[in-house]
């Protein structure tokens, strides 16, 4: 048969010509006896994923999670039009292992990062970005890289670059201390430095070169940019996005400067509040982050592709108390107790709100237990792959997670569980978390008996202390009464289960 008797079709809406191609794959599969034409028009409906991960944004930081004053109304709509998780956990209490724990599907006990110490990727991992794109998934990134420190151009061949790992696109920092700064002179579109524009970094004795001076490009809008740019270059083919915004973590740097490290442009409608400025500066950095949410959910609709597209909201731990702002302003932990670095819930259980019009049903919630790791195996099912083989002898490729699309698809009968999540971290008082259940179990470096001061000292050397302390969520969710006595036999069971499996 001649192809060029096959109709032609003028330039149509991209869901139109998408129904008219497998037409036309269904009549060249008649023709040719297979299913290849059939099989590449599935494969480009394969769903769409995009993964908004914000930074040090508290569990009550949301109108849809209690949050009474700081307004975020397009989030709030997300968790109306899809599914909102209770009972979800970052990767860890502080930046660099909770990212490392998400790309890679690992706890922390398998990846051995429990801190902000510095760590590249290799290139040999597999991330969920790799594991995507080899699927024929276009790839990309913005926002906060950790695990491939860059300075100069001289460093860009380092292993842990994204291009590297998976991501064939990639704007943003990719040095973690460099993030702090929200007006810095440079981002890096993958290999290449992009100047912003009117940034001059000041000479600030205690600024550690992350203090501008001048301040003109705001590097959130310029990232929030690239995202939207990605979504509208490759919208006719499945794609996997992980927006990783900045925001609303502090400039700690210029808190000391300052007295102030909550960087924006403006404070918008909290110019007027009696606050002090760090706080009109956190309720600001959230509520245009929840603009930006909906200028992602816009594009989405505009290119009609908002039903065939998986959207992640999230936080890679919980509340901040720097840059001068103070978490109990906003109430940011809710009715959780501890923040950042802390191994109570406070420090560790995050938003997860899930929207995918058709397929996770409006307005419903779940208290499923998950976590960071559990994000690979889902993203692998989402875009029907083979799971990721269970964490083994191949520590490189092991995963730690369970996939929790049974519980987006509203099949909670068949959803696996763990039989426990754990959490390891060197920083602060509190080395180990661990929940089972209802129970969670946390470990205080020193003895009840010592000072809280003295825990604190020792908290950066990560050692273990025989301060074991267990909390019945279904009645305590502020974790406030230690039953450990009352208990033993579960805090037994507990820690001959991290014994066993190599933790302690």
């Amino acid at each position: 048969m001649n192809f060029k008797q096959l109709p032609k079709f003028t330039v149509q809406t991209s869901k139109t010509l998408r129904s008219k191609l497998c037409v036309v794959s269904v009549i060249l599969a008649t023709i040719f006896g297979s299913g290849n034409f059939c099989a590449a028009a599935d494969e480009s409906r394969r769903p769409n994923i995009i993964y908004i991960m914000t930074d040090d944004l508290g569990y009550g930081d949301l109108g849809c999670y209690g949050q009474k004053v700081v307004r975020t109304p397009n989030l709030d709509k997300m968790a109306a039009e899809g599914m909102r998780f209770t009972d979800h956990y970052s990767g860890h209490t502080v930046c660099r292992p909770s990212r490392l724990v998400l790309w890679t599907g690992q706890h922390v006990g398998h990846t051995g990062l429990t801190g902000n110490r510095p760590r590249s990727l290799t290139g040999m991992e597999q991330t969920v970005a790799q594991r995507l794109k080899q699927a024929g998934y276009a790839t990309g990134g913005v926002g906060k890289w950790a695990l491939g420190n860059v300075n100069e151009p001289s460093e860009i061949n380092n292993a842990g670059h994204p291009n590297n790992n998976g991501f064939d696109y990639w704007f943003g920092y990719l040095n973690q201390g460099n993030a702090h700064n929200f007006y810095p002179p440079f981002l890096w579109e993958n290999r290449k430095q992009v100047a912003l524009p009117g940034n001059v970094i000041g000479d600030f004795p205690n600024g550690r070169e992350r203090v501008s001076s001048v301040k003109t490009t705001y590097s959130h809008d310029k990232m929030t940019d690239a995202a939207l740019g990605f979504i509208r270059a490759n919208h006719e083919k499945p794609f996997l996005l992980h927006v990783h915004w900045t925001i609303p973590h502090a400039n700690n740097e210029a808190g000391r400067v300052h007295g102030d490290g909550m960087e924006v442009p403006d404070y918008g409608e909290y110019g007027s509040r009696s606050w002090p400025q760090p706080e009109k500066g956190f309720a600001a950095m959230v509520t245009r982050m929840d603009s930006d949410v909906g200028r992602i959910f816009a594009i989405l609709k505009e290119l009609e592709i908002d039903d065939n597209t998986a959207v992640f909201f999230t936080s890679d731990n919980g509340p901040h108390q720097e840059g001068g702002h103070q978490h109990e302003f906003f109430d940011s932990n809710g009715p959780l107790t501890g923040y950042k670095r802390s191994m109570h819930d406070g420090g560790i259980r995050v938003p997860l709100l899930v929207r995918w019009p058709g397929k996770v049903k409006a307005g419903t919630v779940s208290d499923h237990p998950s976590a960071f790791w559990d994000f690979m195996p889902t993203a692998c099912e989402i875009a029907q792959l083979p799971q990721p083989d269970a964490f083994g002898a191949d520590t490189e490729r092991g995963c730690d997670g369970i996939s929790y699309l049974p519980t987006l698809h509203g099949s909670g009968s068949k959803q696996p569980r763990h039989e426990y999540l754990y959490w390891a971290s060197q920083e602060g008082a509190t080395s180990v978390g661990m929940r089972m259940g209802k129970w969670k179990l946390v470990n205080y470096r020193t003895p009840k008996k010592r000072v809280a001061a003295k825990s604190q000292k020792h908290g950066s050397k990560g050692e273990i202390g025989d301060d074991w302390r267990l909390y019945d969520l279904n009645f305590d969710i502020g974790e406030k009464n230690d039953v450990a006595n009352a208990h033993p036999s579960v805090v037994r069971k507990m820690l001959d289960l991290l014994k066993s499996d190599g933790l302690l």
